[in-house]
């Protein structure tokens, strides 16, 4: 017979480096907390279904609680031969109260252990993970209200399209990250259920109270289904999933960053903080940060690809190699929050060059629009309209300005309809200000936004 605790029907201890293979200890010992917590509150079910005496409840609770402070403070000795966080837990709670130790583990399955050690762990993370995404809609919203006025060239195609508030792109992140936050939020109630009591695959032959430990446990609902409980991992799935579509965005806008940031563009310039510089090149400043997160979107996809896979072909209910739900999983939450925290960062700190910006969209022909526009309302049809900007377009390149350059006699030559007012409503300022439409970038529209926005925080 081995020395495994499943080992009483071996008799071959695994070689070493099966032991190493066959181990997750390296990384699942994060589980450690919540770990403690699952089998405290199984410890107190068991006594109060009569399973455990007051007397070995409490000692194994206080042992407990003493392996987890000897972890915390390096003092627990974790080994490969016990696999993983739970069975050198329990290892750990036998050498030093005893046989007593070994109760705990009644009525309870590797199984449903580590299934309620996730939902916990997960649940946990996720909801950091939404006051992260609030804390970076905060700094977007305060971007938006401090820098109102600022206008900026918006693209379409990486090229100029018409000049927009700098408020109003911004503001366009808050919104996806009011989604993604929306979305981890609706999961709670998927991540919030306990699988505790379901044993292996087949529930107990104990007559024990599985809502009194997803009462102590803080879970909302408990699994109908003991093969489901053991077996499902679709929460772990939608949470990477959520985290893909967070880091999606925070790849967007770091790709902005780091146009934005280029001598070509210089509408932004980034914090010292978040950029690095060349180790041979004197005058680099790169946007380091930016490039990582947009670098890290590749590894959390990664991490969701790797699931779906591993879950694919599985038959119910566990199988080994459930045990790969994890890395991928820790990796990705640590990912999404350390991004989280460095967008927010980069956009608190950074300066936005506002004559850049004044410069840039008084020197092209993204008020193109406005002028074919201004012919649609004095009748002409909009399809003449655009071929008519169009031909001044074309000249004003030729000769080396812009439509707001052109006199009124070149502008007349192309349409008599063409006034004075012209100048003016060709102003990026008017540009922008003539957006009056719901969402619209618009002064007036974009401070409505902004005060919407700013309930949805409170709601």
């Amino acid at each position: 017979m081995t020395k495994k605790a499943w080992g009483g029907r071996f008799t071959n201890d695994a070689v070493e480096w099966v032991d190493e293979f066959n181990a997750s200890i390296h990384f699942d010992q994060i589980l450690i907390d919540v770990d403690i917590r699952g089998s405290i509150a199984h410890a107190e079910m068991l006594y109060k279904c009569n399973i455990l005496s007051e007397d070995e409840k409490e000692t194994i609770i206080k042992g407990l609680k003493e392996v987890q402070a000897d972890y915390h403070n390096n003092l627990l000795e974790l080994n490969v031969v016990n696999e993983d966080i739970h069975m050198n837990v329990e290892s750990a709670l036998i050498q030093k109260i005893g046989p007593v130790g070994g109760k705990l583990h009644t009525a309870r399955s590797r199984n449903d252990q580590v299934a309620t050690d996730m939902h916990l762990y997960v649940k946990e993370k996720v909801s950091e993970v939404i006051l992260s995404i609030e804390s970076l809609q905060n700094v977007i919203l305060d971007l938006a209200k401090n820098n109102i006025d600022i206008i900026m060239p918006g693209y379409t195609h990486l090229q100029r399209a018409q000049p927009i508030l700098f408020s109003h792109h911004i503001m366009a992140y808050f919104w996806m990250l009011k989604r993604d936050k929306e979305r981890f939020t609706d999961s709670l109630k998927r991540i919030d259920i306990s699988p505790l009591g379901a044993g292996a695959i087949s529930g107990t032959t104990f007559d024990i109270d599985r809502v009194y430990t997803q009462t102590e446990l803080g879970f909302s609902d408990i699994y109908q289904n003991s093969m489901d409980a053991v077996s499902d991992r679709d929460y772990i799935v939608e949470t990477l999933s959520n985290i893909n579509l967070v880091m999606i965005h925070l790849s967007r806008i770091s790709e902005e960053l780091i146009f934005w940031t280029t001598e070509e563009a210089g509408f932004v310039t980034l914090s010292d903080s978040f950029t690095t510089g060349s180790s041979m090149m004197p005058q680099k400043k790169n946007p380091d940060m930016a490039e990582l997160i947009r670098g890290k979107t590749g590894r959390t996809t990664g991490a969701l690809l790797s699931m779906l896979m591993t879950l694919k072909g599985l038959p119910l209910t566990y199988n080994k190699d459930m045990q790969e739900d994890k890395e991928g999983l820790f990796d990705a939450l640590t990912t999404v929050q350390g991004s989280l925290r460095v967008m927010s960062g980069m956009l608190e700190t950074m300066t936005i060059n506002q004559q850049v910006l004044s410069d840039t969209v008084n020197k092209d022909f993204s008020n193109a629009t406005e002028l074919a526009d201004y012919l649609v309302n004095k009748g002409v049809p909009f399809r003449d309209s655009h071929e008519i900007v169009g031909t001044l377009v074309l000249k004003c390149v030729n000769d080396g300005h812009y439509l707001q350059d052109l006199t009124m006699e070149e502008f007349k030559s192309a349409s008599d309809l063409i006034e004075d007012d012209i100048y003016h409503i060709l102003s990026p300022e008017t540009v922008v200000n003539r957006r009056i439409s719901h969402g619209s970038t618009g002064t007036e529209a974009v401070l409505k936004q902004i005060k919407l926005a700013g309930q949805t925080m409170n709601e």
